[in-house]
């Protein structure tokens, strides 16, 4: 089957693409599967930080899985993907929520934008757009009468874990973010913390549950101590969770033997932050920041754990049972 190319002309298949899905569902703790899309605009990082909301307009899409029994007023997990787009571990992430009787809806932030993915080329996409997209997501959401609007929590990973933290940041909730709704939780897997954004202490009261890989060497876990160390001191109430020996991409089983990946992006190296004119600078430098800067590096690893695989999933339904209220 062909499908057309363009936002309007893919809009028109939506529905086609939601019965195919339906049609394919294997999973007996899935009810129904629908595709959505979602509008939401580009941004730069300096536009985001400069509170800019009229940027490029753009057509995204997200995955709707409703659980099995299907209820009216359900909760709901957003899933985040990290630099490679929508890898197939979201499909377990997705499983374990469902049969928790969670709705989940795993939002593609590239594709509707051309991008197949920024991990050799991360400058394609600014590393703060993505939080846009997610508050488009929470606004969608909120409106549909089958889920319930005050239990929508946000995870993610890599590049989606980094913006699943700095989600909870008032600053830009309040930028960016839909009037009158707020994620119930947050939950960040191995996000980058080497940026200080300002007002970056003042983040949500609700809880922010960060796990990471002790041996990550893509993302290292250091400066999210820090950070995490300076959100206690103003009292918020944050957790991270260390997974001792744990690899970036600790919970995907595709890298059961580890990969070094040749061409991959870190800024282990970098410390970087927000400078009055709201653009993000290499600390050292005091230039703008981008991906050809000394401090970037090429060829972390990417290595699964099934230990921490196994206690990170526990970890994260017993967090999503508490912050939704539900028995466990």
């Amino acid at each position: 089957m062909t499908f057309p190319v363009g936002a309007r002309s893919l809009t028109q298949w939506f529905p086609c693409l939601t019965a195919l899905l339906i049609a394919f569902s294997a999973h007996a703790q899935t009810a129904r599967i629908e595709i959505h899309p979602l509008r939401t605009v580009t941004l730069t990082d300096e536009q985001f930080l400069n509170g800019v909301k009229k940027g490029q307009p753009m057509m995204i899409a997200g995955e709707l899985r409703l659980p099995r029994p299907w209820t009216d007023r359900m909760p709901v997990v957003v899933i985040l993907h990290g630099s490679g787009g929508v890898p197939p571990r979201s499909d377990h992430w997705t499983q374990e929520f469902l049969n928790m009787g969670i709705a989940t809806f795993v939002l593609d932030s590239f594709s509707g934008r051309g991008i197949t993915g920024t991990s050799a080329d991360q400058d394609q996409l600014g590393r703060l757009a993505m939080i846009v997209d997610a508050y488009r997501a929470l606004e969608l959401l909120a409106l549909d009468p089958r889920l319930d609007p005050g239990r929508i929590a946000l995870i993610g990973f890599s590049r989606g874990g980094q913006s699943a933290l700095y989600a909870s940041v008032r600053r830009f909730q309040k930028m960016h973010g839909p009037q009158g709704l707020e994620f119930t939780a947050y939950i960040p897997f191995y996000a980058a913390c080497n940026t200080r954004f300002k007002e970056d202490e003042n983040v949500t009261d609700k809880p922010i549950r960060i796990h990471h890989g002790s041996a990550d060497d893509y993302v290292p876990v250091a400066p999210c101590r820090s950070y995490v160390a300076r959100l206690k001191a103003a009292g918020k109430d944050v957790t991270l969770t260390e997974y001792p020996g744990a690899r970036h991409a600790f919970d995907n089983p595709a890298f059961e033997e580890p990969v070094r990946a040749e061409r991959s992006q870190t800024t282990r190296n970098c410390a970087l932050h927000e400078d009055e004119s709201g653009r993000v600078v290499n600390s050292k430098t005091g230039q703008l920041f981008n991906h050809k800067d000394a401090c970037v590096q090429l060829g972390p690893t990417l290595a699964y754990n099934a230990d921490a695989h196994a206690a990170a999933v526990k970890a994260v339904k017993e967090q999503l049972a508490v912050a939704f209220g539900m028995r466990q």
